[in-house]
């Protein structure tokens, strides 16, 4: 008797081998799920289902456009940390603030908020609305992605150095322009004579309001399938892949038959029933004693725990390192540029925007690195937060205009590898039924991490010690990434 195409996916889920998945849905050999130690058999062959259905979709509008929408979320991510850092001194000099570093200090706090309540609550509440009450859950992009074109959410990265380079612009442009003279004595700095970071403000919150339009008036979400079967809503999961595959104007394969199969032969494995819950039941639960379920299946295996462990460490060491160099990077420039013997704020915003621009060529590079033979996503992290302490310690001996500018670019290039490579590791690597919340906690480390950076910077101060420090973390991050136990390329996320 032949086996079905479920039954063949649940043969290969104890052995995890790496020979393709043999099923009906398309037996391609990229398609390989990523196998996570301490997944539940049942979600594992639901997943791998649900991943030939979508490649059987194929990247059309509805792709393209979640492309757009969570582009322009990380966009606007960005953009508000980018503009906060360039409006930075110029708010201390009107309001005569005596740490003026600490400003950032509070946009970092509502940062590390965020990301832990709405990486759980991804999970609990599921991401179609959290998505909507967020302008960052780029997760979603990846569960609808055909495996063959998950390269993509690196690209994705593109966005993030868009969010740099639109403030960076409007920066250079505003504030030479609208703000006190350089000179201008502590406390005589008048509303009238600094406008210019208000009307930074002013375009950032607008540009904002165009992604809030797009998302609620323009573009309908749909929830993602797997978060779906994650609940056992087996039928959802499937009307979503149908009305996905009707927007691309194709057909995709799958029936609630064939997940309830799947069910039925994971109990066989000893699996247990996916249990139907409400949002509201989901969240009590994890109040109870033994709650938090899905932060513990994050840990549920020795290998596993490995990851997840070094995969916090890691962005927790970027969150200090990132913002010890790249917020406080006008200042830097303001200094190092006096020390060359031009310290204009023109010249300074100028340089700001020429190093930003670097992030984006360097974001593209690394969609190709990252599919490279015997490199992998693991070789790519590693390797570019190695280069970009090697670059960054360079910097420290720059003198003139042209060095501080040529390094700054240098650094700004290969670290956007960096994130390129960091940002499609890490949910690729966690399954999806967990993604919101293993994405969430090591999002909100960055951010605690990211809050030590102004105290660093003011009680060090703005010299070449902090660019130390920073270097320093890229180097020992760039090191345990090579130590990540799961490779990730050429196969589909769970």
């Amino acid at each position: 008797m032949t086996s079905s195409p479920i039954e063949k996916n649940m043969a290969t889920i104890p052995s995890h081998a790496d020979e393709s998945l043999d099923t009906e849905y398309g037996p391609i050999h990229e398609l390989k799920t990523i196998h996570v130690d301490g997944v539940d058999p049942v979600f594992e062959a639901q997943a791998t289902l649900i991943n030939h259905a979508i490649q059987t979709i194929g990247m059309g509008k509805y792709q393209w456009a979640l492309f757009i929408l969570c582009g322009y979320g990380w966009l606007c991510d960005q953009l508000w940390q980018t503009t906060v850092a360039d409006a930075l001194a110029l708010v201390g000099v009107e309001f005569n603030v005596e740490h003026p570093a600490f400003l950032s200090l509070a946009l970092i706090a509502g940062l590390v908020v965020g990301a832990t309540f709405w990486g759980l609550g991804a999970d609990l509440i599921g991401r179609r609305l959290a998505f909507n009450l967020t302008l960052f859950i780029g997760g979603v992009f990846l569960e609808f992605l055909p495996g063959s074109h998950q390269y993509l959410l690196e690209i994705l990265a593109v966005w993030w150095s868009f969010g740099q380079v639109i403030p960076a612009g409007a920066a250079w442009g505003f504030l030479p322009n609208f703000s006190c003279a350089a000179d201008t004595p502590p406390g005589q700095c008048k509303r009238a004579d600094n406008m210019g970071w208000r009307y930074l403000m002013f375009t950032m919150g607008a540009v904002t309001l165009v992604a809030f339009g797009l998302r609620f008036f323009i573009f309908h979400l749909h929830e993602s399938p797997k978060y779906l079967c994650g609940q056992g809503r087996y039928e959802e999961a499937v009307q979503v892949l149908d009305a996905v595959a009707k927007y691309n104007g194709t057909t995709q394969p799958l029936t609630v038959d064939d997940l309830l199969q799947a069910t039925e032969l994971g109990a066989s494995h000893g699996a247990g029933p996916v249990e139907k819950k409400t949002a509201a039941k989901r969240v009590l639960d994890q109040l109870k004693p033994g709650g938090f379920k899905h932060i513990r299946a994050l840990f549920a295996s020795r290998k596993q725990a490995l990851s997840m462990t070094l995969i916090i460490l890691i962005w927790g060491m970027i969150g200090l390192a990132s913002p010890l160099y790249s917020a406080f990077l006008p200042e830097y420039l303001a200094l190092h540029g006096a020390q060359a013997g031009d310290g204009s704020i023109t010249i300074t915003y100028r340089n700001n925007l020429i190093i930003i621009a670097c992030s984006v060529p360097g974001t593209v590079l690394a969609g190709w690195l990252i599919g490279l033979p015997y490199v992998g996503r693991r070789g790519v992290l590693g390797l570019a937060l190695i280069l970009t302490a090697i670059f960054q310690f360079a910097f420290t001996a720059a003198r003139t205009q042209g060095q501080i500018l040529g390094f700054n670019c240098t650094v700004s290039f290969v670290s956007y590898i960096m994130w390129g490579a960091l940002y499609i590791y890490t949910p690729e690597v966690i399954p999806s039924v967990h993604r919101g919340t293993g994405t969430g906690i090591a999002a909100a480390f960055n951010r605690v991490c990211g809050l030590m950076a102004p105290i660093i910077a003011t009680y060090v101060g703005l010299t070449n010690r902090p660019i130390f420090v920073s270097a320093s973390l890229y180097i020992v991050a760039g090191l345990l990434a090579f130590c990540c136990p799961y490779e990730t390329a050429g196969k589909s996320a769970m």
